[in-house]
């Protein structure tokens, strides 16, 4: 299959493009770019006329819900709205049913994903059996067998000297570690932010601290041992100071946001809104203006959707009973977009953060439209815009705080390994 697109401004941020030029594509991968190879006849020719052409998006966090959890969504349904939002790559949580701990578990994620032809799928290896926080995993084998990094998810590992023997061992096999920062005694059985609208709501609370005291450890202990340390899904601003100063000292840190603490706060659950019922929880008003300022100088290295679908019912609970999560995957783009036009972010610098930088984090080689590379490769019109409805979400999952705003960014096509797999 070879395909020209054509007329489109190509945003390239590892490789500094942001020009318009052509894309040549043969056998799956970047053939040329700007000029047209000799003898080349396109099978398709892709018209980009006022569309940006970059590469494919890298998503950090994607719950597909498989093995165990169909009931909420089914790999088929979370793969085609992921490649509907401009994702060619995504890493996979292990919090599945059984957890992602066994390398036969992770060969069937793997070989059922493939058969789809649509993004790649990177599943994130358990770090401990069961995420029980009691024994590490066989890391070498699930390895092998497709992980290419390891964490607990939502776990806490509150046993440190299992998260030291855990750091230990990654560190000599070369794995990086992904943990997000929460103590379970101070988290308990909080829902929302330690703040004056829990307080008036009468809701049970988890304080910043709960993040502040855990990545204390986090960091103490990487210092330790000398791990390649992700941390998932910052929420604080004193956290963030923490990671500043941690990285400032040279230690081998990096760490994302999930999208949704980009725009919203605790302000927004008011009115008991279920669909911002997510963990960690919506902070205060200058914890996200904190974040948004973190992300423009980089103190945070990506952004992510932390897409976590959730059957419709477990979303009608009242707010403390409700299940955590919200659906991301095909609103990544739109809201990373409209954080860079509220920030003056240029948009080769806010596609970094969902494309090469995430790609680095996951240690593959993607993110780029380098010539030889896979051609994954994401077309969108950034001036269109569209109403966040039900009847408009690809995922089996529709809950999301952000239902009936208009955002800016529409992906037109979707192109992995050389094919389109989306076309709007």
């Amino acid at each position: 299959m070879k395909i020209h697109i054509k007329n489109g401004r190509l945003i390239d941020p590892k490789n500094g493009v942001d020009a318009v030029q052509d894309i040549f594509i043969a056998a799956g991968r970047i053939h040329m770019i700007g000029k047209t190879p000799t003898n080349f006849k396109a099978n398709r020719v892709i018209d980009a006329q006022g569309l940006v052409v970059c590469p494919g998006l890298i998503d950090l966090s994607v719950r597909l819900r498989e093995p165990g959890l169909e009931y909420k969504a089914t790999l088929e349904s979370e793969m085609e709205a992921t490649v509907s939002g401009g994702i060619t790559s995504l890493a996979c949580p292990p919090d599945t049913d059984p957890p992602l701990d066994e390398p036969g578990l992770v060969e069937m994620l793997k070989y059922r994903a493939m058969n789809l032809n649509l993004a790649h799928v990177y599943p994130i290896g358990a770090l401990t059996q069961g995420l029980r926080g009691e024994r590490l995993t066989e890391m070498a084998e699930l390895n092998d067998a497709g992980c290419v990094v390891f964490g607990q998810s939502e776990v806490p590992l509150t046993n440190l000297r299992v998260m030291m023997q855990a750091m230990r061992y990654a560190s000599t096999f070369g794995f990086s570690v992904w943990l997000r920062p929460q103590d379970a005694s101070l988290t308990s059985d909080g829902v929302a932010h330690d703040g004056e609208i829990t307080t008036r709501l009468g809701l049970p609370s988890v304080p910043v601290c709960a993040e502040t005291i855990a990545l204390s450890n986090i960091l103490l202990l990487t210092k330790e041992t000398g791990v390649n340390l992700h941390l998932c899904r910052l929420s604080s601003a004193e956290g963030l100071n923490m990671v500043r100063a941690a990285k400032q000292q040279g230690l081998p840190v990096t760490c994302d946001v999930s999208i949704n603490h980009l725009h919203l706060s605790d302000m927004d659950i008011d009115f008991f809104d279920s669909n911002c019922h997510m963990m960690p929880p919506l902070r205060s008003a200058g914890d996200r203006d904190a974040l948004r300022s973190c992300l423009q100088d980089g103190t945070i290295d990506a952004v992510c959707s932390d897409h976590s679908p959730v059957d419709e019912d477990a979303k009608l609970l009242p707010f403390g009973e409700s299940e955590v999560g919200a659906t991301g995957v095909e609103l990544l783009l739109p809201l990373t977009l409209k954080w860079s036009m509220e920030m003056r972010v240029p948009l080769v610098t806010a596609l970094e953060k969902i494309t090469v930088k995430p790609a680095k984090i996951l240690g593959i080689n993607a993110g780029h439209l380098s010539t030889g590379a896979a051609a994954d490769v994401c077309i969108f019109d950034p001036e269109e815009y569209w109403t966040v409805a039900t009847a408009a979400i690809k995922s089996q999952g529709k809950n999301t705080p952000f239902l009936g705003m208009e955002l800016p960014g529409k992906v037109k096509y979707t192109v992995i390994n050389g094919h389109v797999v989306y076309e709007d």
